[in-house]
């Protein structure tokens, strides 16, 4: 049976949230079914409408009182394309998605779907994410998060579906070709026989490059030849912080040791050329992507042992977890890994095309359980 599925969300930017969503629209198209969008637009517009899908332009994210409205409006065009699956990735489009299904008859309204993407501030407000037939917690940590933090949900319309990546994409051993590698060597000679270690994110507090100073330090301060790759740029908001990074540098003599290499478009490449990649957020992810990613190519990681990146760590490289804003123990867990060699498993059970499977398949389970 064909389905169309409307998933709906605040806009199609850069970002994990979009990233699924066009992943799912396009395993939809290529089995069969109907995939509709509802977003107000961005720069991935085009490539989910080449892929078959359909968009639908409104600002259903707008934090506004005059976004209720296209409640209605809503509720007409699900009877109208008549959708099976009404599927929410985000707060705001939640509620008028909520709205719009309770002014439907029974059998107009479509299965609602809700996707819990991170750990959301507890308050009415965020609860609406609880509110579908089935809902998506992307992690482990998620699941356990909304059932100690928001009351009265029925754990068995929880289903975990991890995010995923393409093996293809991510080869294990993975190696970039030689022009790369010919640029990258001009670019970088003070990394020559370094042994050099990358934090991918992007610059804010939370996401651990202070950690990452003093780490660098501390191995420096051991005797490795250590060099330290900050990969990620600061949103506007943050270029103070960025500064203050940079003075922390100076401050601890490690102006040979860290560059500070911006956003990339190659950090696939990047991190395959890294003998390691940390994982160093300060509060617990809702998923460890960054890291699958690394260990998917073969790079070990360094993560610390809590929210999805624990996850994924205990899956593919447990010798790898280190306990949470501890600065000793990462720096020791780091030579540790330096003097001996760890396998990575290569059975990875983090794959795109398990997510995709497994949320189509969650569909259908919703569909067969409407049907008389």
């Amino acid at each position: 049976m064909a389905l169309t599925v409307a998933q709906v969300l605040p806009a199609l930017e850069v970002g994990g949230v979009e990233r699924g969503t066009l992943e799912i629209a396009s395993g939809l198209i290529k089995a069969g079914h109907r995939s509709i969008v509802i977003s107000e637009g961005g720069r991935l517009v085009d490539r989910l409408v080449s892929k078959g899908s359909q968009h639908i332009n409104w600002p259903i994210g707008k934090k506004s009182l005059l976004t209720f409205l296209l409640a209605k409006k809503l509720r007409n065009l699900l009877i109208k394309e008549s959708v099976d699956i009404l599927h929410v990735r985000s707060r705001m489009p939640a509620w008028v998605c909520y709205l719009a299904l309770k002014g439907m008859k029974k059998h107009q309204r479509p299965k609602f779907i809700c996707t819990v993407h991170g750990p959301y501030s507890v308050n009415a407000y965020s609860k609406i994410m609880t509110k579908g037939d089935d809902v998506i917690v992307i992690s482990q940590f998620i699941k356990d998060y909304v059932l100690n933090n928001y009351k009265g949900v029925d754990e068995d319309k929880l289903t975990i579906i991890h995010r995923g990546i393409d093996a293809e994409e991510f080869p294990f051993d993975y190696v970039p070709d030689d022009n790369w590698k010919k640029d990258w060597a001009i670019n970088h000679s003070d990394l020559k026989n370094k042994f050099v270690i990358t934090l991918p994110a992007r610059i804010t507090r939370w996401k651990g490059q202070e950690d990452f100073l003093l780490i660098v330090d501390a191995l420096k301060q051991s005797g490795l030849p250590v060099h330290g790759l900050i990969a990620g740029g600061p949103h506007a908001k943050r270029i103070k912080f960025l500064e203050s990074l940079k003075r922390q540098v100076t401050e601890f003599n490690l102006e040979n040791d860290i560059s500070f290499i911006g956003h990339r478009d190659d950090l696939k490449e990047i991190m395959a050329i890294s003998d390691l990649v940390l994982s160093l957020a300060k509060e617990p992810e809702a998923f460890g992507r960054t890291a699958l990613e690394s260990l998917s190519l073969g790079t070990p990681v360094v993560a610390y042992d809590h929210g999805g990146a624990s996850e994924v760590l205990k899956s593919l490289f447990p010798s790898g977890l280190t306990p949470p804003n501890d600065i000793a123990a990462a720096s020791a867990k780091i030579l540790s890994l330096h003097k001996t060699s760890s396998t990575i498993s290569k059975d990875n059970p983090f794959t795109r095309q398990a997510m995709i499977a497994k949320t189509i398949g969650l569909y259908e389970k919703n569909i067969a359980k409407k049907q008389p």
